[in-house]
Order: structure tokens, then sequence, then C-alpha cells
């Protein structure tokens, strides 16, 4: 059982929102800001439909807390987002000034907080987040593998089916 308002807990709403980008054909990506147990902000990736480089989930997250709250601080708010954030959601995290990232899958290839580079934790920054990983990291990882296999294979179908043509 799930501890309610636990980072469990959270990270299964992110979860639950890159269900939703994927069903709309986005990098299952979900992100919720939380204050006080309260959802402020959540997103899931929307890059390809918006045809916005800067919609990712943790982006219109902070845009949608940062309205809510009438402030673009997010001082004492905690960012669960399923996979590690990105240098522009790094970057974006660092100036909301939010206090807490908790994070899923790491991303080898463009982790900020760890994993490709060190963003959150780089000295001389002038707001450090406290940075937790690996909340839900395998189902998180696994709806990743998955989207990206069948992405895979809808492509060489496609060529496949352009050959013929």
């Amino acid at each position: 059982m799930i501890t309610p308002f636990s980072d469990e807990y959270w990270m299964r709403h992110a979860l639950n929102l890159a269900h939703t980008a994927q069903q709309q054909g986005e990098i299952p990506v979900g992100a919720v800001i939380v204050e006080n147990n309260k959802v402020i902000g959540e997103g899931w990736n929307q890059s390809i439909h918006s045809q916005d480089p800067t919609a990712h989930a943790e982006i219109v997250a902070i845009r949608q807390a940062a309205k809510k709250l009438n402030n673009y601080r997010l001082v004492d708010t905690t960012l669960y987002v399923t996979l590690e954030p990105c240098i522009m959601c790094a970057g974006a995290i660092i100036h909301s000034r939010i206090k807490r990232v908790v994070f899923g899958a790491f991303d080898r290839k463009t982790g900020a907080a760890g994993s490709f580079i060190n963003v959150l934790s780089c000295p001389g920054i002038n707001h450090l987040s406290v940075v937790e990983s690996g909340i839900c990291a395998d189902d998180a990882a696994q709806l990743l593998s998955e989207f990206f296999k069948h992405r895979r294979a809808e492509i060489k179908l496609n060529k496949k089916l352009n050959t013929i043509k």
C-alpha cells in the first residue's frame, strides 16, 4: 500500500501524467509540483503537439505552479518528475527556486541531475535544490523503453512501406 502524500504517492501521480503524454503521442514524461501536500502545478511532455521545444513536463508544471502562486519563485515546493531533468529544465528549476526535486528514471544521455551532467548541484549556482532519485524508477524506465521500442518499430514499418511504393 502506498502511503498518502509520500514520494511514491506523488511519483505515481506523475506517472499517470506520463501516460497522458504517451496517449497523445508524446514522450511519456510527467511532472507534478507539490506545496504542503497539495498539487499546485502539473504537466506532461507536450513539445510535439505544441511544436514548442520548451514544453517539457517540468516547464509546463512550473508555469502552472507560478501562475497559481502568482510568483515565479516556488520556494517551498517539491517537483516530482518521472525522468531526470534535462539542462533546460534544470535551469528553470534553479531560477524558480524549487526546494526539492524527486525523479524516477535516470537519463544517461541528457540528464542534468547527475547522470550526464550535474547542473542542480553545481558549486557556485545561486540556488541548490535537494535532489532524490530512483523513486518508481523501474516503472518510469519501462514506460519510456516501451514508448521508444514502439516508435522505432513504427519508423521501421514506415521505411519498409515507403520502399514498396
